[in-house]
């Protein structure tokens, strides 16, 4: 089974990815994917400083992240610009580690996509498990996590589709609102009915 797991910016979504990790669960992690494509001397990067501007790049010719967020969290369009450039390579990266995990004879795989819904990535997950928190709880960690300011954590958080639209597009939801222990209860629940545990 494909799984895609998916949350919101600090749902506890990657807390989620760790304890399917432990479980012996392969994951295809597009963040980390989202690193590996924009290293310096690839295609991806190359166009990133076409479009957005060489000053983004940092001596070492690696992508000045920080510069990039700020633009793209309070610029809508700029946001798309990137996402057009970046979404291609990153898709194709995710299939071929999928698919090199199926042909070693893996079971299941985990594709952890936190824009899943927002990319429109549904079909390349059989079963969509969401992570889900309160506004509250997702503010209050957003800002500790990343010492932003209410303002800023909320201009991430509503560059997101809401919570409750992501829990309707599942086939499942964890509530993490509470302690590890009752997430990995919810986890372990789910992946029992679903069979793969």
């Amino acid at each position: 089974m494909i799984i895609g797991l998916t949350g919101s910016i600090a749902s506890g979504k990657s807390t989620v990815a760790k304890m399917m990790t432990a479980l012996g669960l392969p994951i295809v992690d597009a963040d980390i994917v989202a690193r590996d494509v924009v290293e310096p001397g690839t295609e991806t990067l190359t166009l990133i400083a076409e479009s957005f501007g060489q000053d983004l790049l940092l001596e070492d010719g690696s992508l000045n992240r920080a510069k990039l967020g700020d633009i793209i969290f309070h610029e809508p369009a700029k946001r798309k610009i990137l996402n057009d450039i970046m979404h291609p390579a990153i898709r194709q990266e995710m299939l071929c580690q999928r698919d090199a995990y199926l042909e070693a004879g893996e079971k299941h795989v985990v594709m952890d996509i936190p824009l899943l819904f927002e990319s429109k990535l549904q079909h390349f997950v059989e079963r969509i498990l969401v992570v889900s928190v309160s506004e509250e709880v997702q503010l209050r960690r957003l800002m500790e996590r990343n010492n932003l300011s209410k303002e800023d954590a909320l201009a991430r958080m509503h560059s997101q589709l809401p919570m409750s639209v992501k829990e309707k597009g599942a086939h499942a939801v964890i509530y993490n609102n509470e302690n590890l222990e009752h997430t990995e209860s919810q986890l372990k629940k789910i992946l029992t009915y679903w069979d793969v545990l």
